[in-house]
């Protein structure tokens, strides 16, 4: 998605926004703002972040009435709201009601309609950077919005198990469920035993904040790991997580979160000014922020 069109006048102006948790180091702003100038738009992209505000996602619902009254285009959402933004949404799109969580909210002609680009993100991510990678078993640590997204992304990229990991029983056995209505042959499965779903994977990806430089830390503890392990990441801030600096040490392949980061900014930015972005740009500046 390198090409780029002229901007038309109707999206000569952009607001935008990022709501979720713990996001003063995003670099999601930065991206969509130095692409829209790039191709002449007046574009500003400001964080909503519930932690400084004092806020949950009880707030969602204002916060969109809010943004729609000052005249925000659209709206990212991370974590912890990806799923409890959905209730409050007009529309979904056919990714996002499969997947069962939104990061990209368009508003439009008084409509709240939401998209999942994250699934997009980490696929061409898993494409890019781990294309010959074994794709038989692979443990995913979390089930939240995101490890919704990702989920779906292993198996549509030929995962055929997927064992699925969360603090929260419930919330993996909910999204086991949906995997296997939407594939077939039930490829998905309720982890219970980390040892031994790690020693039987080909690969492990990690869906949880577990990582970001708020929440310090790994899911996989360092003596699971073995260098035929592949491992992948979403946490992008700091790009070399706890789990990826054991991984490496140990010589495993690993996958940062940088690609899924552009990736999904990528596809956002065309969802919210209806432009094409360019894609290599766009990593570029993404890559500039993190030297």
């Amino acid at each position: 998605m390198s090409a780029t069109s002229p901007a038309s006048p109707a999206c000569r102006s952009i607001l935008a926004g990022l709501i979720g948790q713990g996001i003063q180091l995003s670099r999601t702003p930065a991206m969509h703002e130095q692409e829209g100038h790039a191709q002449g738009l007046g574009y500003v992209y400001r964080l909503i972040d519930l932690d400084v505000l004092k806020l949950d996602n009880s707030a969602l619902e204002e916060l969109l009435i809010a943004a729609q009254r000052m005249g925000f285009t659209g709206l990212n959402i991370t974590f912890p709201s990806k799923q409890a933004i959905i209730p409050f949404l007009d529309e979904l799109s056919p990714e996002a009601k499969g997947i069962g969580a939104v990061n990209t909210v368009v508003l439009k002609d008084g409509k709240r309609v939401g998209h999942n680009t994250d699934c997009l993100g980490f696929a061409e991510g898993l494409r890019r950077g781990l294309a010959d990678a074994g794709r038989g078993r692979v443990v995913q640590m979390g089930a939240g919005g995101a490890g919704s997204a990702v989920a779906h992304a292993l198996l549509l990229e030929g995962v055929q198990q997927l064992t699925v990991f969360d603090v929260n029983p419930h919330s993996a056995q909910t999204l086991v469920h949906n995997l296997n209505a939407h594939f077939p042959g039930e490829p998905a499965q309720v982890g219970t035993d980390l040892s031994l779903a790690v020693g039987q994977a080909e690969g492990i990806v990690n869906t949880t904040p577990m990582g970001m430089a708020k929440l310090p830390g790994t899911p996989v503890p360092k003596a699971l790991l073995r260098p035929e392990l592949w491992v992948a990441e979403i946490v992008y801030f700091p790009l070399e997580t706890e789990l990826l600096r054991d991984a490496r040490a140990l010589g495993c392949r690993t996958l940062d979160g940088s690609t899924m980061a552009v990736f999904q900014a990528v596809k956002a930015f065309e969802l919210f000014t209806g432009i094409t972005a360019n894609a290599e740009r766009m990593s570029a500046h993404f890559h500039s922020m993190n030297a």
